[in-house]
């Protein structure tokens, strides 16, 4: 595939993937050791926190005055947002039942988790967003208890709008726990006796890795990353536009990837020209993520054709991907590999980070090959059930008895002859030749 990089990344976004695995290893094995203990030791030593872990109801009314009207107002839209595309990927998922055989019923039900553990980054800044993305999802899916958690904000309490977000967004207890301790924590069901059944949410590298170490023992979203975007573009795009979007998410930390596909050299050159300038009139904090960002992380790659661009695209995978060219329907239609698409110029990734309403937790590191976002799905469970008559029995028992005997398998194939015995006492079947060894 002929493919020109105009800018090559010099790290990709696996590379800082080890440093945190030794770090988490051992707080999960000390958490696990001692409890709540050891939760509250790391909270002061790592985020200078001392202060109660479990927000009261009275706590949590007397910091939401804290919080200006407006804010308010910005928040609730949001909310309202979230859980309505939310509610509409529920009505999506349905239940039914099939006769399969005569007699043979089957179905599934979908039903939600029972409890549900929500993190939210406190770091660098105010992650509003987050704390509603998985807690309005989470109700939408209708489990029973949320339990939300985020770290104190620069030294002190939760930061307002984050805990109001959790609040109205519908969690049933917040917590002022960040980083490992935090997924532990609600992994373990410390501070309130009831273990999460699934967490989400997005954090650094050391959530990150705590959560791939505790799936199994609980589920999670999807094993995350740095925060990354890809823009396709053509040359009908707005290279402003374009560079801006690529700036805005790199400014999510130093290992954030912005990578740009197109088919327009003179378009890709013209963004490279833009990119230094809009990241020199960042703020400082913003401006030290950014730079490093696209310095270490950032690709610029020309095809020749539209159809190696979507190729190139489906490798990446990208978490975030904007399309910024001709015939949309054509790239809806052909990209297969995204956390997210957004499709035209009139919308952008931080529209979905906040406030579209589509979930903004999203696969990176590729895993957007076989994975999708948080959604209610990740809440619910589809299960199966069976039903069967006496008759139907004669058919499926002597299949299964068969079968099981092949596989020398003869406890198996005895609990269907036991049954065909009890129900057709006067038949006779064949059911295989018994298990010797």
């Amino acid at each position: 595939m002929p493919t020109t990089y105009l800018k090559k990344a010099s790290k990709t976004p696996q590379t800082e993937t080890a440093t945190a695995q030794q770090v988490v290893t051992e707080m999960l094995a000390e958490i696990g050791a001692r409890g709540e203990a050891a939760v509250r030791e790391y909270a002061k030593k790592l985020d200078g926190w001392d202060g109660e872990i479990v927000l009261t109801r009275a706590e949590i009314d007397r910091r939401a005055a804290e919080v200006p009207e407006a804010v308010k107002r910005d928040i609730d839209f949001a909310i309202a947002q979230v859980s309505a595309f939310a509610h509409a990927q529920r009505r999506s998922l349905s239940e039914f039942s099939v006769e399969l055989h005569r007699g043979v019923t089957a179905g599934q039900r979908v039903i939600p988790v029972n409890v549900a553990g929500c993190y939210a980054p406190a770091g660098r800044y105010a992650h509003i967003a987050s704390a509603y993305m998985g807690v309005a999802t989470a109700k939408a899916a209708g489990v029973k208890t949320i339990i939300a958690c985020s770290g104190p904000f620069r030294g002190g309490p939760m930061h307002p709008y984050l805990m109001y977000a959790f609040d109205r967004a519908g969690a049933d207890v917040i917590m002022t726990l960040g980083g490992v301790q935090a997924v532990a924590t609600m992994a373990d069901g410390l501070f309130t006796g009831k273990p999460a059944d699934v967490i989400v949410g997005p954090g650094n590298k050391f959530v990150a890795e705590a959560k791939r170490t505790l799936f199994g023992k609980v589920g999670i979203d999807v094993f995350a990353g740095p925060s990354e975007v890809a823009v396709i573009a053509d040359d009908s795009a707005d290279s402003a536009l374009v560079a801006s979007d690529l700036v805005g998410q790199a400014e999510h930390g130093h290992e954030s990837p912005a990578w740009l596909f197109t088919t327009s050299r003179a378009l890709a050159e013209e963004v490279m020209r833009r990119v230094p300038a809009l990241i020199e009139a960042l703020p400082p904090t913003a401006r030290d993520a950014a730079s490093a960002a696209w310095r270490d992380y950032g690709e610029v790659i020309v095809c020749d054709t539209r159809e190696e661009v979507a190729q190139v695209s489906d490798r990446y995978a990208s978490e975030h991907l904007e399309v910024h060219a001709r015939d949309l329907d054509w790239w809806l239609a052909n990209l297969t590999c995204y956390g997210s698409l957004f499709l035209g110029e009139e919308t952008t990734v931080a529209y979905g980070d906040k406030a579209s309403g589509p979930n903004h937790v999203l696969p990176t590191k590729g895993a957007a090959r076989y994975s999708g976002g948080l959604s209610v799905h990740k809440f619910m469970k589809t299960l199966t059930w069976q039903r069967m008559t006496r008759e139907a029995a004669r058919d499926i028992g002597a299949v299964t008895a068969r079968i099981s005997r092949l596989e020398g398998m003869e406890a198996h194939a005895r609990t269907a002859d036991d049954r065909l015995a009890k129900y057709f006492p006067d038949e006779r079947f064949d059911l295989g030749e018994p298990v010797r060894v």
